[in-house]
């Protein structure tokens, strides 16, 4: 029998019947504090005791009546006879109402002489000047800083009353294994859970992952009936679609209420809200960012009517490198590369598969399209909600074009400078495209001319007369990877994969067809595209083609066999006038070191002469 999925609701549907739907009642636990740091106060929290419980003197001197100092001046020195000497933190005698610092007096025969009158309670911190014994330190609901757990030990108090809400984090699936266990074909590692608890703790949740659950639902009943006893919030992933064995729906049924089947939203629509007894039970979906969606947009929210409070992320207004279409009715979410590139934020789309959990990794932002519209067009300004601090996303470095393997690397050793390079792998006219558009930093790019020169005659051809820099990065290998050693002469017999259109690697295999008289469809797998080195070696690696081109380095990580094509200038085309921002100065500063040479020396491939080496256009 198909499943259906119930009437599918809005996002903000589905919130307000979260909101209408639990009592949300958190639990209150007793912490000590030193361990309160995150945790939401249950009730208002009262000093002990006074901070001073008595007057204590501000500096080092001597206590006095400041009405024996009365018409002391330059020309009326005046002899103190009723003082107290003090030091700073002393407590001062209950006669005197003053300190004098003792740079301010004169002893002369055993005696105090002052030159100048002072005013009651002059460096004295009097009783309860940081706070008073029954004062309030905290009211309720009060998320504990870092810097906060100090002064709860000096007002008196060793334990605090907190929020608790606990969460039970129940796994399904019979094809997952725990993250220990290295994957079999067709199996997964459960890692939504992991996900769950690291998002949820962060706001003050305390989660409890189960064992896995296998796909059978009398197993998935009783570990939901478990988790109910001990957890304000079940959470069970995965099983929540329409699928033969996606059996959360009904178990929840089952044992309560399912309020909620499909929300119209991407990723994330198969996500079930439901009800058993006053607690809410969550059906996440399987693919991770969808998870993620439905964790940052339903749970979370959920938690912050029980009391514990999401920070509100910042946003900023960017504009879109590409056009994004979408279909009319469903609110889609897609993860982007945001940086600022000269005076403006550019934002760049990852890539809008729900299994793709790299782009969660790469992406610093994402944006909303709304219900209402069927997309957005390229160069469209948008908001965009961010996932870093707004300094960190400044830091962005955006790198648009050749994808090669170093890049990473050189990601990793720009980390040290406070730079973060976001590669995004479009190949090397996509690169040209996005740096006439100004949406990049740099465009990595080996573009071979038909007189053999690399990069320059395009880059006159498609942005004439700007100042341009290009900066050697390496003079690499290009060649036909194998499981067999084939070369170039083979690859009419074998099955074959190609890189996306506008690629140099592409474009480097068209040039040896044609200087052979070969015709492309002659290929099997020429019309096979795939966006990144490694992607066709895993492609070869994998069996689904014989062959591809790529670079040595992309062959040696996946230990496969590479014959040598032609060896190729790979460089990096940067606007002269971002040659002074600070992160393009690390960039080409980082390129030129040592430690990056030795990166291109260890994965072979790369010849170094040339790395660093800047040519200027025009």
């Amino acid at each position: 029998m198909v499943k259906r999925y119930l009437d599918v609701k809005s996002l903000a549907e589905a919130q307000a019947i979260v909101s209408r739907s639990f009592s949300c009642t958190p639990s209150v636990e007793r912490v000590t504090i030193e361990k309160c740091v995150g945790c939401v106060t249950a009730s208002p929290v009262i000093a002990r005791y006074s901070v001073p419980e008595i007057h204590l003197a501000a500096m080092d001197g001597i206590a006095v009546k400041s009405v024996d100092t009365a018409g002391a001046d330059e020309q009326h020195p005046v002899t103190l006879a009723r003082v107290a000497r003090v030091n700073t933190g002393n407590i001062v005698p209950a006669e005197y109402d003053a300190v004098i610092m003792i740079e301010d007096v004169w002893v002369e025969h055993e005696q105090y002489v002052i030159r100048k009158a002072v005013p009651p309670w002059q460096h004295i911190r009097p009783a309860g000047e940081d706070i008073g014994e029954s004062e309030m330190v905290f009211a309720s609901r009060h998320m504990i800083r870092p810097h906060e757990p100090g002064a709860l030990a000096a007002y008196g108090i060793a334990e605090v009353d907190v929020l608790s809400v606990r969460v039970g984090l129940i796994p399904t699936g019979s094809e997952l294994v725990d993250h220990h266990i290295r994957p079999a074909p067709g199996q997964i590692v459960e890692s939504n859970t992991l996900m769950a608890s690291a998002v949820l703790t962060a706001v003050g949740a305390k989660c409890t992952r189960y064992p896995i659950v296998k796909d059978e639902p009398e197993l998935i009943r009783n570990a939901i009936k478990k988790a109910l006893t001990e957890n304000e919030i079940v959470i069970v992933s995965a099983g929540s679609s329409a699928g033969t064995r996606d059996y959360t729906a009904d178990v929840i049924a089952e044992l309560g209420e399912v309020l909620v089947h499909g929300i119209a939203i991407k990723p994330g629509k198969p996500a079930i809200i439901g009800r058993v007894g006053e607690k809410p039970v969550i059906g996440m979906p399987g693919y991770p960012l969808s998870a993620l969606t439905l964790l940052r947009e339903i749970v979370l929210p959920l938690l912050g009517h029980y009391g514990l409070n999401p920070a509100v992320p910042e946003t900023l207004e960017g504009q879109l490198t590409t056009t994004l279409h979408k279909d009319i009715g469903t609110e889609e979410f897609v993860l982007c590369a945001a940086g600022m590139v000269g005076s403006r934020w550019v934002l760049s789309p990852l890539s809008r598969g729900a299994s793709v959990q790299m782009s969660a990794v790469r992406a610093n932002a994402y944006i909303t399209i709304l219900p209402g519209v069927e997309g957005m067009e390229k160069g469209e300004p948008v908001t965009a909600t961010l996932m870093v601090p707004l300094a960190d996303a400044g830091q962005a470095l955006l790198v648009t074009g050749s994808h090669d393997p170093v890049l990473d690397y050189l990601a990793d050793l720009l980390r040290y400078r406070n730079v973060d390079l976001h590669s995004t792998n479009v190949g090397s006219m996509g690169g040209i495209i996005a740096l006439m558009n100004d949406e990049c930093h740099a465009a990595p790019m080996h573009l071979l001319a038909k007189d053999g020169s690399f990069n320059v005659s395009y880059l006159e051809k498609h942005m004439p007369g700007q100042e341009l820099v290009l900066v050697c990065v390496a003079e690499r290998q290009q060649g036909v990877i194998s499981r067999d050693g084939l070369g170039f002469d083979d690859l009419m017999h074998h099955t074959y994969v190609n890189r996306q259109k506008g690629a140099g690697t592409r474009i480097l295999l068209d040039f040896e067809l044609q200087k052979r008289g070969i015709d492309p469809q002659d290929i099997r797998g020429y019309d096979r595209e795939v966006t990144t080195h490694l992607a066709v070696a895993l492609a070869v690696k994998s069996g689904e083609a014989d062959a591809g081109m790529g670079v040595f380095s992309a062959a040696q990580a996946l230990h496969l066999r590479f014959v040598p094509v032609a060896t190729e200038r790979y460089e990096l085309a940067i606007r002269a006038s971002h040659m002074k921002d600070p992160r393009v100065k690390a960039l080409v500063e980082t390129i030129s070191s040592p430690a990056f040479k030795a990166v291109l020396e260890r994965l072979g491939g790369y010849d170094t002469r040339e790395t660093g080496v800047l040519r200027t256009l025009p």
